[in-house]
C-alpha cells in the first residue's frame, strides 16, 4: 500500500483528502505544518507528499526546499504535490524551482487529486 503524507492546516481539507485517498487504497498520514513533515520523514518513508503552500510554522515552499535538501537521497527525491488556494500567485515554474512535481488548486478537485497522486506513485 502506498503511503501519502498530507500537510494541510485545514482539518476539513485534510479529512476530505484522507477519505478520498483511503478509498483508493492509499495509507494516509496527516500533519498540520512543514516542520511536522520533516519530523515524520525522519521516522518513516512515504511514497508522495501533499503540501499546502500556506501553513503555520513552516510553509509548503520552505518545506519542499528542506525535503529536497535532505541527506537521505531516497527521501530527498520523494514526489511532492503543492496544494494552494492562491494558484494565480504562483506559476508551475515557482513550484518546480523548489522541487515540486505538480500542483493542485483549491478548492480541491478530487478526481485531479486521485489522478495526480496515482501518477506520481505508480
Amino acid at each position: 500500500m502506498k503511503k501519502v503524507l498530507i500537510a494541510e492546516d485545514s482539518s476539513v481539507i485534510q479529512n476530505l483528502a484522507r477519505k478520498i485517498l483511503e478509498f483508493q487504497n492509499f495509507e494516509i498520514h496527516a500533519v498540520k505544518n512543514g516542520q511536522q513533515v520533516l519530523d515524520e520523514l525522519a521516522k518513516a518513508d512515504f511514497d508522495v507528499l501533499l503540501l499546502d503552500i500556506n501553513m503555520p510554522v513552516m510553509d509548503g515552499m520552505d518545506c519542499a526546499k528542506a525535503v529536497r535538501a535532505l541527506a537521505d537521497t531516497k527521501k530527498s527525491k520523494i514526489p511532492m504535490i503543492a496544494i494552494t488556494g492562491n494558484a494565480r500567485n504562483y506559476s508551475m515554474e515557482d513550484f518546480k524551482a523548489v522541487g515540486f512535481d505538480d500542483f493542485l488548486a483549491k478548492p480541491l478537485n478530487f478526481d485531479a487529486l486521485v489522478s495526480t497522486v496515482k501518477s506520481l506513485t505508480e
